[in-house]
């Protein structure tokens, strides 16, 4: 069973229906044993950093989630899910997170310009729509991904890796940012895959099938 976690904020039905729809044993869940038993933890979300944090403190999810990582169970993070492996974000004060990895998150800088039909202008937060990403090492959760491929994006804030070989893709928007980070067993998105039409349908089925 691949344990979807529900921490009670947003709307997390269309990661599972995606899921479902690859045919994959997928279950959202709040419970602490669902998550410590299963064969693969997947954390989407959108929202606020800290509301998530106290949502997954709450429920007696965070050794759980923790745990199954160390155990080198499959991760899959998606949005929020990849901002709070980090060890803290700014957002609404400073914050911490799982502490998977070390690094924090950072809002878009204010007054990011940008150029339209030749006049300047400033880049909108949150960062929302289509936007396409660099490839920088082979993970295998992005095979059969080409360069440049576009995804669907979300976002106020982005995850700042102190070790820069997490970082399997970047995506510029005003700043060039870590849009997926692969190490070992983890992998996560700042973008939607499930969002993303038959791209992010493949990103979905090269996690499952990492783990047959």
């Amino acid at each position: 069973m691949i344990a979807i976690v529900d921490y009670g904020v947003g709307n997390l039905r269309s990661v599972w229906k995606a899921f479902r729809y690859l045919g994959a044993d997928a279950r959202l869940t709040q419970s602490p044993r669902d998550v410590a038993q299963a064969r693969a933890i997947v954390l989407p979300g959108v929202g606020a950093f800290r509301d998530c944090m106290a949502s997954l403190d709450r429920l007696g999810l965070v050794d759980p989630i923790v745990g199954a990582i160390k155990a080198g169970k499959p991760y899959l993070g998606i949005c929020l899910g990849l901002q709070v492996l980090f060890e803290e974000s700014e957002e609404f004060g400073k914050s911490r997170g799982l502490g998977v990895l070390k690094g924090q998150v950072l809002r878009f800088p204010a007054g990011m310009p940008a150029q339209a039909q030749g006049a300047r202008r400033f880049l909108t937060v949150p960062h929302i729509g289509w936007n396409s990403i660099q490839l920088l090492k082979p993970a295998p959760h992005l095979e059969g991904i080409p360069q440049e491929a576009h995804f669907y994006f979300v976002h106020s804030y982005f995850g700042l890796p102190q070790d820069p070989s997490v970082v399997a893709t970047t995506t510029r928007y005003g700043v060039e940012f870590a849009s997926s980070i692969w190490r070992e067993n983890v992998f996560a998105c700042q973008f939607h895959p499930e969002k993303s039409q038959a791209l992010g349908l493949r990103i979905l089925r090269n996690f499952l099938s990492l783990q047959d």
